[in-house]
């Protein structure tokens, strides 16, 4: 097993470094750069000649290395992250760009691991509970249910939710993480007090951030449902199912014994390949809510054309992804060991 997990890691580590590459690509793309909107600004709002913003322009590039080759901002990007752990300079935030993620990224994890655990569970359970009932009442309005969820776009829902919030419940900071009373509230755990706050704390957070946890969680359950419908009637149509109950086992015991364990192992592949939904259901769903996460840190970079900070944002969903379906590999593995290790 360790030298299977050994070459799954090596494959991930290749993967990771087409997606750097790729996305420092894509974010070049587009015609011009930060320096750009830097002569723009010192025209319009500092009231420079045409030439003097030009030529602070240029400075301005020759500073921070954008006059150079583009592959060789790419080897200079990946040699300072492995050397110095440093992943760019920030040239709207004037920040250290792995300073600017390692502030929203523990959010933006707890949100994507919420709605992926949501959907995960609540998935599964609806496809074992329908899947005995095939084309039953319970089965149809799941299916229904499932359709509906998975065309409905992510933003749509967000935007339903917080004019519900706003407009009929009244609910104030929808667009924050916690209430102002509780923003510089510490995470303590020494006295009762401090423990009576935070915990207050954390019930104030959940009740900001379950929209997005809804939202994104919303359109997983769906396919959760339907992938483990769909296995668990092959499970249940299989001879050695049937050879199960001729042998007096009740449908109760089929279910836990056989139907339902082998029925996991697809979807088990299946959750490597649904997480990039849930981070693409809580990237819209923050950037609609405006939640400080790496959504909204991403899509202000786009239009700043902050270019390390967006190739940064894009590398680190990149490795959630590569992560999911390692993860999903390394779990398919420790569940059957049947599975060859090749």
């Amino acid at each position: 097993m360790i030298g299977y997990i050994a070459r799954r890691v090596g494959v991930s580590i290749a993967v990771v470094l087409g997606i750097a590459l790729v996305s420092f690509i894509v974010i070049q793309l587009p015609p011009g750069d930060y320096a750009d909107g830097y002569k723009s600004f010192l025209i319009e709002q500092g009231g420079a000649t045409e030439s003097e913003a030009e030529a602070q322009a240029e400075l301005f590039r020759q500073r921070y290395g954008l006059d150079k080759p583009l592959p060789l901002q790419f080897l200079v990007w990946i040699r300072d992250m492995v050397t110095k752990g440093s992943f760019g300079f920030s040239f709207a935030y004037k920040r250290d760009v792995g300073e600017l993620i390692a502030e929203r990224f523990p959010r933006t994890l707890l949100l994507a691991v919420l709605a992926h655990l949501t959907s995960t569970v609540v998935g599964i359970v609806v496809g074992i509970l329908v899947a005995p009932r095939q084309y039953s009442l319970a089965d149809n309005l799941a299916a229904f249910a499932a359709f509906v969820l998975s065309a409905l776009p992510r933003f749509w829902i967000a935007l339903a939710i917080m004019f519900f919030l706003v407009f009929t419940l009244e609910q104030e900071h929808v667009t924050a993480f916690h209430s102002p009373q509780f923003v510089v509230v510490p995470w303590a755990f020494g006295s009762l007090e401090e423990i009576s706050r935070t915990w207050a704390k954390l019930l104030d957070l959940l009740q900001h951030i379950w929209p997005v946890v809804v939202i994104a969680g919303l359109g997983g359950v769906a396919r959760n449902m339907r992938v483990m419908r769909g296995n668990m009637l092959d499970e249940l149509n299989a001879q050695y199912v049937t050879t199960a109950r001729s042998k007096g086992l009740t449908e109760g015991q089929v279910m836990r014994r056989h139907a339902v364990p082998n029925a996991l192992h697809p979807i088990i592949m299946y959750q490597g390949t649904s997480l990039p939904y849930m981070l693409q259901g809580e990237l819209q769903a923050s950037i609609v809510m405006g939640l400080p996460t790496i959504g909204t840190l991403l899509l202000t970079s786009l239009r700043n054309e902050d270019i390390y900070i967006s190739a940064s944002c894009l590398l680190i969903y990149g490795v959630l992804l590569v992560a999911g379906n390692l993860i999903a590999d390394i779990a398919l593995v420790v569940l059957d060991p049947r599975v060859r290790f090749s």
